[in-house]
């Protein structure tokens, strides 16, 4: 074999093993490793979610109505969320996530967390984000439990949340 043909035989090999033997990153099944900036500047990472209680991860644009609409619906349903760490992540710039928390009061809510990525995009491209609002479930040890990928069924999400 003439060493064109190896070469091109070793790197189909290598595309289709990395392919079919590496595991994908959402197979991990645990939440990903990320940080963000809040309003005040600070950077916030996975490890400081408090360990112990469910998750839920929310990546919204301030701007888009189906965004807001699923904000609105979990400010009135709020309450079912207490034994749950609520975190939301953005792309758009720190003082977007100054106006949002403004608007909707957060900093009152001790178990929700709200900053930007920024244009990392490193949970939208971890979870492969084509539309907004997306929506993960983790369970109380950080394993993954569920997700939505266009709308968010509030109603769906509190009763997943109860079998955790």
């Amino acid at each position: 074999m003439n060493r064109s043909r190896l070469f091109f035989a070793a790197s189909i090999f290598s595309c289709f093993s990395a392919i079919i033997f590496l595991p994908s990153r959402m197979s991990s099944q645990t939440i990903p490793v990320f940080k963000m900036t809040l309003s005040n500047n600070k950077i916030f990472d996975a490890t400081d979610i408090p360990k112990g209680k469910p998750l839920v991860l929310i990546y919204f644009d301030p701007d888009c109505d189906h965004c807001q609409k699923l904000m609105t619906e979990l400010f009135k349903k709020i309450n079912s969320f207490k034994k749950v760490e609520l975190v939301l992540i953005t792309f758009k710039p720190v003082t977007d996530v100054a106006v949002f928390e403004k608007k909707y009061s957060t900093p009152r809510y001790a178990n929700l967390t709200v900053g930007t990525e920024g244009t990392g995009f490193y949970l939208r491209n971890y979870y492969k984000l084509v539309k907004m609002p997306f929506t993960a479930l983790y369970d109380s040890k950080g394993n993954y439990s569920y997700s939505y990928r266009d709308e968010t069924p509030l109603d769906d999400l509190i009763n997943r949340l109860k079998g955790l």
